[in-house]
C-alpha cells in the first residue's frame, strides 16, 4: 500500500508513549527500534511482507504482511478487511511477487494479516499510554506455570489448560450456548489447572472482554491470553484484561521478536507459552534466553492434519535432553481427545496439555475434564 503520513495527533501519541513501561532500548531486537506500539525495525523478518520466505531452517513460515500490501489501510473506524484482491491490483513489477502470492497461504497467515488492521482500530480507540496504565491497575498476575506443575504433583496427570472458545476456522461453531464464565467455572470444578481464553473475534468468536469476565467472576485458574500476537500492544491489552500468560507462535515470530516480546510480557508480570510445530522451530526457540514453557502443536499448518507423534519426535534425542536439562515445561497441544491420548503425550515428556474442542463441545464440561484426566 502507499505510505500514509502520520497525523500530528498520532506523532504526539507515539512520542508520549515511547518512554512508557517497556524493556529498555538495549533489550529490543537488534538493528533498530521496536517501539511500544510494535513498530519493528525495517529489514527485520518480523516487520517485512515476506517474513518466513527464505528465513532458513526453523525460521518463521508465516508472512506478516501481504507481499503487495493490503487493499486498504488499517486506519479510521469501520474499516473492512480484505486480502488477495486480484481484480483491483495493478500488475506487479517485473521480478516481484505475483497476484497469487498476495493471498494468504493458510488460515494462520490470514489471521495474522488481519491483525494489522485490527490493532490499528484498537489504537484509535485506546492509545498505548492509556492501555499501559490499565495494565498496571490490573490484579497481579498469577503463576501460570506453577499451577500446571502443582496439578501434576497433585494428580499425577498433566496439568490441564482448558480452552474457552466459541468456534474455530477448521471446525466451525463448537459451542452454540457459549457462556465463557459458565464454561470456565465448569473447567475449574472438573480439575483444570489453567484456562486458555481465545481473544480473536473474527475467526474464533472470542474477545479480550472474556478474560475480564472470567477474572471478575472469581475463577481462580490462571489464564492464558490465546491471541495471535504480532505486537507488544496485544500483550498490554491481555494484561489489562486480567491474563496471566500469553501465547507466542514461533511460526509467526523470529527469535529477535520472540525475545523482545518475552521481555515485554515479563515487564508486566506475565509468563509466555512459546508454540512450535516442527523440529526446526523447536531447535530455534531453544536458543532463546529465559524460555520457561514450550507448547508442541500437533496440527500441521498446511494440511491441518493432526499427528500426536509430532510430540514424541520433538522430545526425542537432543531436543528433549535440552528441555529436561533446562527444566522447560512442555505442553502438548491439539489432537487430545481421550485418556489414552493424555497418557501418550505425558509419556513423551509433556507435563501439561492444552485441550479445547473435545471439552468445549460438551454440555457438561466438568465431567468432560474428569473423564479426560481419569479423575473419576
Amino acid at each position: 500500500g502507499r505510505p500514509v503520513a502520520s497525523s500530528p495527533k498520532r506523532s504526539r501519541r507515539r512520542r508520549a508513549v515511547r518512554a512508557s513501561a517497556s524493556p529498555s532500548p538495549a533489550d529490543r531486537p537488534a538493528g533498530g527500534v521496536a517501539s511500544e506500539e510494535g513498530e519493528w525495525p525495517r529489514g527485520q523478518s518480523g516487520a517485512g511482507a515476506g517474513a518466513g520466505v527464505g528465513a532458513g531452517a526453523g525460521g518463521p513460515t508465516i508472512r506478516r504482511r501481504p507481499p503487495r500490501g493490503l487493499d486498504d489501510h488499517g486506519c479510521g473506524r469501520g474499516v473492512s478487511f480484505k486480502v488477495g484482491l486480484k481484480d483491483d491490483l495493478p500488475p506487479p513489477p517485473e521480478g516481484e511477487a505475483g497476484l497469487e502470492d498476495n493471498s494468504p497461504r493458510n488460515i494462520l497467515e490470514e489471521i495474522v494479516w488481519h491483525k494489522a488492521v485490527e490493532i490499528e482500530k484498537w489504537r484509535d480507540a485506546q492509545d498505548l499510554a492509556t492501555l499501559t496504565r490499565a495494565a498496571a491497575r490490573a490484579p497481579p498476575a498469577r503463576d501460570f506455570r506453577g499451577a500446571l506443575r502443582a496439578a501434576l504433583e497433585r494428580t499425577g496427570k498433566p496439568g490441564l489448560i482448558a480452552e474457552v472458545k466459541k468456534r474455530s476456522p477448521s471446525r466451525g461453531l463448537l459451542q452454540p450456548d457459549f457462556d465463557p464464565v459458565r464454561i470456565a467455572r465448569e473447567y475449574e470444578e472438573g480439575g483444570a489447572a489453567c484456562l486458555s481464553v481465545l481473544t480473536d473475534e473474527k475467526y474464533f468468536g472470542g474477545g479480550f472482554e472474556n478474560l475480564d469476565l472470567v477474572r471478575r467472576a472469581g475463577v481462580a485458574c490462571p489464564m492464558l491470553c490465546k491471541e495471535f500476537v504480532v505486537e507488544p500492544y496485544q500483550i498490554f491489552k491481555g494484561r489489562a484484561a486480567g491474563a496471566d500468560a500469553v501465547l507466542l507462535i514461533a511460526a509467526v515470530l523470529p527469535n529477535s521478536d520472540l525475545q523482545y516480546l518475552m521481555k515485554v510480557a515479563r515487564s508486566v508480570g506475565m509468563q509466555c507459552l512459546v508454540e512450535v510445530h516442527t523440529e526446526a522451530e523447536m531447535a530455534r526457540v531453544l536458543e532463546l534466553e529465559g524460555l520457561e514453557m514450550v507448547g508442541i502443536n500437533n496440527r500441521d499448518l498446511e494440511t491441518f492434519e493432526v499427528d500426536l507423534d509430532c510430540t514424541r519426535r520433538l522430545l526425542a534425542g537432543d531436543l528433549g535432553a535440552q528441555v529436561r536439562e533446562r527444566d522447560i515445561l512442555m505442553v502438548g497441544e491439539s489432537g487430545i481427545f481421550t485418556p489414552e491420548h493424555v497418557s501418550f503425550v505425558q509419556d513423551a515428556g509433556c507435563e501439561a496439555i492444552l485441550v479445547g474442542e473435545s471439552l468445549v463441545k460438551q454440555t457438561d464440561a466438568c465431567t468432560g475434564v474428569r473423564r479426560l484426566l481419569s479423575l473419576e
